[in-house]
């Protein structure tokens, strides 16, 4: 008698552990007390659809809602045992998830998961609350746009050419994990941003004394006014506009005489020796804001003491000098090239004042006006022309044609005026309300260099494993409900990256095996991306027989055992989906 023999095989690979990470921190719940559910609402519910989902495309590396469906049928085991919950196949349809994203793009209900989910990363893993980063980014799209739309055109770092969206965000330090995430349209000021999004932050973290941290843009008198009035600090470099940029001319030249000694800051290298990272000196300053700017955000005149930083990058310093070179460069060699020789379709300048504005048109383009100079001279051709008919005929009138061309005989640099101008490179003005002893001109400079910190998010987000950006979505609830959804998935990235590396560190343990052409070699700093590649070709396999089902789970290694562990999890959350 035949006995019929039915293998499944589903791919689990890092799901698990993904799953359990949002199950820890309570995001289904928190996810389900903010978007409800109707009375019709069958199958899962929106915050176990919505958690599968991130799952799934961390996994996946993929945001489409199309290949959801197909993907939770054949995991369908997997994800039943670990949520506990029953899974349709309907629970996952494009029409499904995108209802999903239109109730997740409504501002207030985004800001009341967010702040929910906030407080209890905070709680959970025992997060401390210091220092927060601000910026902004945006993505571009091939989107039609339209007056009341998310995409319009704005200043981009990506493609101008294309309408975008902006995407205002907060993080913390130094973990660099995502606090606010705002989605805007894309022709939005930056420096507009910034007092919302602190606005935003501070209902998450309920304390006085935290540090903000954001580049130029949030410089703007009226927010470093709200953060101060606030009872908050912040830390940013001044735009170089206005009067701060006469001031900043005096600030330069004080620096280095009697009354401001330059502070070296240095930072060790790996050999231990010292590198010298910024120099520069500190001085304090009265601030206020008139009755007029301060009535329009609630709140009567405000004074205060600021304390500025003038530092000089040695990183920055170097930067400007090899770009000062190259326009120098380039400069006298564009003006050598005004006046070639004469010869076949050779262009000659033959009016002084056209070669004179030519000249300048260049230095001023290159930014080196006063630092080259050159010399020009006057050239005459002499030449006998006969005037009529008669070839040969020694009688006919002549006429001497004058032709004057202009050329440049020297391009020369003004050592005196370079050297003077190489002294005002590499320096930037940082402004802050906090006080000496909780920030120094050492600690103010070591914090601004981590602006990668929040940078990272943005890579993650708009390329691998996310890839924001192209969006394959066109609908403005579609889109914001997706960045959303995608921004919470950037805060599990950056949690397990965090964690694995607090413990390593805590344990003073190096990890081994990651490293693929050298296993024997540890690490204490690995990236999330590498630690969920360990979990490839994890499968489940199921095997039904006439009278039991057996199932069977890839065996952990010894390295995914201590990556479990380290993120506080045992290989049990693995093995227990082979239980019968």
């Amino acid at each position: 008698m035949d006995t019929e023999v039915t293998i499944t095989t589903e791919r689990i690979d890092d799901f698990p552990l993904l799953l359990e990470m949002m199950i820890r921190t309570g995001l289904p719940e928190i996810i389900d007390r903010h978007l409800g559910r109707h009375g019709l609402h069958q199958g899962l519910s929106w915050g176990w659809i919505a958690s599968i989902w991130l799952a799934h495309l961390l996994t996946q590396s993929d945001h489409r809602k199309r290949p959801v469906q197909a993907w939770a049928r054949q995991a369908k085991e997997t994800i039943e045992r670990i949520s506990g919950q029953q899974v349709r196949e309907l629970d996952f349809t494009d029409d499904r998830l995108t209802l999903m994203l239109r109730r997740l793009s409504k501002p207030g209900t985004w800001s009341a998961i967010e702040e929910e989910l906030g407080r209890s990363l905070l709680r959970v893993y025992d997060l401390k609350a210091e220092r927060v980063r601000l910026d902004t980014t945006t993505v571009s799209g091939y989107h039609a746009g339209g007056e009341e739309s998310l995409f319009q055109y704005g200043y981009s770092k990506d493609d101008p050419s294309l309408r975008q969206i902006k995407l205002m965000v907060a993080a913390l330090d130094p973990l660099g994990m995502l606090l606010v995430t705002q989605v805007l349209a894309g022709n939005l000021a930056d420096d507009k941003l910034y007092t919302p999004a602190i606005d935003l932050d501070l209902q998450k973290i309920d304390r006085k004394g935290l540090l903000f941290v954001g580049d130029s843009k949030m410089s703007a008198l009226a927010t470093r006014a709200h953060t101060h009035r606030l009872g908050q600090h912040y830390l940013c470099p001044l735009a170089q506009t206005g009067e701060t940029a006469q001031e900043m001319k005096q600030w330069v030249a004080m620096a280095g005489d009697d009354e401001h000694p330059l502070q070296a800051i240095t930072i060790e290298q790996a050999k231990g020796e010292r590198k010298l990272l910024a120099e520069g000196y500190v001085l304090e300053r009265p601030v206020g804001v008139q009755a007029v700017m301060a009535q329009q955000d609630g709140f009567q005149s405000l004074q205060w003491t600021e304390r500025v930083m003038v530092v000089r990058s040695e990183g920055y310093r170097k930067a400007q000098l090899e770009i000062l070179e190259n326009h120098l460069q380039r400069a006298a060699e564009r003006l050598q090239a005004l006046t070639p020789l004469p010869g076949r379709g050779k262009r000659q300048i033959q009016d002084e004042n056209e070669l004179i504005t030519a000249a300048n048109a260049i230095l001023n383009a290159y930014e080196v006006e006063g630092l080259l100079d050159f010399n020009f001279e006057r050239q005459e051709k002499r030449q006998t022309k006969y005037i009529g008919r008669g070839r040969g005929n020694p009688s006919r009138p002549k006429q001497e044609i004058v032709t004057v061309r202009y050329q440049i005989t020297a391009v020369s640099r003004q050592a005196e005026a370079i050297n003077a101008y190489r002294k005002t490179l590499g320096w930037r003005v940082f402004a802050t309300n906090a006080p000496a002893e909780q920030l120094s001109l050492e600690q103010a400079v070591l914090t601004y260099r981590d602006e990668w910190l929040i940078e990272r998010n943005f890579h993650r987000l708009k390329g691998v494993p996310l890839s924001l950006d192209p969006l394959f979505v066109k609908r403005d609830d579609q889109v914001a409900g997706l960045t959303n959804l995608l921004c919470i998935a950037v805060r599990f990235l950056t949690l397990i990256e965090f964690i694995v590396r607090r413990n390593l560190k805590q344990n003073q343990e190096l990890l081994t095996g990651l490293i693929e052409n050298n296993p024997k070699k540890g690490i204490d700093n690995p990236t999330t991306e590498r630690l969920l590649k360990e979990f490839d070709e994890v499968t489940l396999t199921i095997v039904h027989l006439p009278n039991q089902i057996i199932r069977h789970v890839t065996p952990l290694t010894n390295l995914q055992t201590r990556i479990l562990e380290l993120l506080g999890f045992s290989a049990s959350i693995y093995t227990r989906l082979a239980d019968n």
